[in-house]
């Protein structure tokens, strides 16, 4: 099947079965083979990305997860164009009755009322202002956004009512809306970080198909940076035999340009993403994947994946104390801050939505 897809700009091309769902529709190799034996101009599919209207009727989401920091997120976005094959928000799209891998990438859902809904539920009396983390699964700053715009909509209602928030993101389409952050900036209210894997282009290519490269990434921390908006790196995730050599690099590099906190998880493959993940080892470093896995295995209480609180974000075990002791020791030479800065809700005003602001 693989040679019959045209994978460029892809993160797989791998549709495996929905764990939710009973039956799976799987092409069959032979039939591409008989055609390509009879026509001589046949070409491999190309992947078209659809955009599909989510008629969610809320927006802001909570979870109760210890380990991620932050307990309410928004994102106008399911599904990532991005195609990153180790994302591990990918299983998310199988409750949406697609699949973990090439639908992930290509079947993305717009909620199109994104910056309403936001004013409507920011506007209620029982909203008690806390920090709202956009991409908290998906990427707000995904290509799409260049069509739709709906995160720079949501972060004008953010601004209006005065209410932090906190962005993480792989493209640097993030500079484009400096005018908001930097204005949100001014109540201690906005903070950015910078998601990035590597300072190898062909290898971010090869790892985030459609994210910007690490040089516009880098360039994009220079000039949030220089505008007063907090910024940070991300180093998410580190892959051992991959990129984990490059974590000094990356933190010098970021810290050049004006980041003033890191942080960093380790690679984490839930459900389907271990299959899209293994298969993109596979194709991109076979000699390495044995490597790879047994790294991870190794990380992971001898599994490919563990998601217990305690562990999931660093690992464990020899190979996770080395990440972290490296990373540790370079963010405290560097002289980087330990963490984000907090942000302050306190300058929150309650408005009516459509309307010029109700109360200071």
């Amino acid at each position: 099947m693989h040679e019959y897809i045209d994978a460029k700009g892809r993160g797989t091309i791998l549709q495996p079965g929905n764990r939710f769902e009973q039956h799976s529709v799987e092409l069959d190799p032979a039939a591409f083979e008989e055609i390509a034996a009879v026509d001589e101009d046949f070409q491999p599919s190309r992947p078209e990305t659809q955009h599909i209207a989510d008629d969610t009727q809320s927006i802001i989401t909570q979870n109760q997860s210890p380990d991620l920091g932050f307990s309410h997120s928004l994102n106008p976005y399911r599904g990532c164009e991005h195609g990153c094959s180790y994302c591990y928000a990918r299983p998310y799209h199988e409750y949406l009755g697609y699949n973990a891998g090439l639908d992930f990438e290509t079947k993305l859902m717009v909620k199109h009322r994104a910056p309403e809904l936001l004013a409507r539920e920011l506007s209620k009396k029982s909203w008690q202002p806390t920090c709202l983390v956009c991409s908290g699964v998906t990427d707000c700053y995904q290509p799409i956004e260049r069509e739709y715009q709906l995160t720079r909509q949501c972060l004008e209602v953010l601004r209006d009512f005065r209410n932090p928030v906190g962005i993480v993101t792989k493209n640097a389409l993030v500079t484009r809306d400096i005018d908001i952050l930097s204005d949100l900036s001014h109540f201690d209210a906005s903070v950015v970080a910078i998601s990035l894997t590597s300072l190898d282009s062909d290898l971010a290519g090869q790892l985030e198909p459609r994210a910007s490269r690490p040089a516009a990434r880098l360039a994009a921390i220079e000039k949030l940076s220089a505008a007063g908006v907090p910024v940070g790196i991300s180093v998410a995730p580190i892959i051992p035999g991959i990129n984990d050599h490059e974590i000094p690099a990356i933190l010098e590099a970021a810290k050049e340009r004006g980041a003033s906190f890191a942080r960093y998880t380790v690679l984490r493959l839930p459900y389907g993403v271990k299959d899209v993940f293994e298969d993109w080892l596979e194709r991109h470093f076979p000699e390495r994947k044995d490597l790879v896995l047994g790294r991870i295995r190794e990380m992971r209480g001898g599994k490919l994946n563990d998601s217990s609180y305690r562990t999931r974000m660093g690992g464990q075990g020899i190979i996770a104390d080395q990440i972290g002791t490296m990373f540790r020791v370079t963010r405290h030479r560097l002289g980087y801050e330990g963490s984000a800065r907090t942000l302050d809700s306190s300058h929150f005003r309650r408005c009516i939505p459509g309307q010029m602001e109700f109360g200071f």
